[in-house]
C-alpha cells in the first residue's frame, strides 16, 4: 500500500479535561500517515484521484480548533474516522501530540497514536 505522510499540522486547541485547558488552549500537533493506492493518481496525474494533502491538512486543523473534548484519544479517533469518510484512503494512523500537557514532572512529548481502516 502506498502512503502520504503528513507531519507537524500544528494548532491551537481547547481540548482537556481540566477547566483552564479549555479556557487557556494549548498546541496540538498531528502527524498523519494515509494508506492509498497511487495506481490511478500516477496514471491520470490528477490531484482528484488521491488524497489531497493540503485538503486533509485543513481538516485536521479544523478538528483541533473545533468542538473541545476531554482526551486527545478521543480526538484522535473522530480524526481518523472523519478522514476515511471524507478521503479516498484505504487506512489511516493518526497521532495526536499535546506537548504542553499538564503534567507535574519534566517530558518531552506526550502522544497518542491510533489506526483505522475501511471496512
Amino acid at each position: 500500500m502506498d502512503r502520504i505522510s503528513l507531519s507537524g499540522v500544528t494548532a491551537t486547541g481547547y481540548h482537556g479535561v481540566f477547566d483552564f485547558e479549555r479556557r487557556e488552549g494549548q498546541p496540538f500537533v498531528v502527524d498523519a500517515v494515509l494508506h492509498l493506492d497511487f495506481s490511478q493518481a500516477a496514471a491520470s496525474d490528477d490531484v482528484r484521484d488521491t488524497a489531497h494533502y493540503g485538503e486533509v491538512a485543513g481538516r485536521i486543523k479544523d478538528w483541533i480548533t473545533g468542538e473541545p473534548l476531554n482526551l486527545i484519544e478521543a480526538l484522535a479517533v473522530r480524526m481518523a474516522e472523519g478522514l476515511l469518510k471524507e478521503f479516498r484512503i484505504n487506512a489511516v494512523e493518526i497521532t495526536v501530540h499535546k506537548p504542553k500537557a499538564p503534567i507535574e514532572v519534566p517530558f518531552g512529548d506526550v502522544a497518542v497514536s491510533v489506526f483505522r481502516e475501511r471496512t
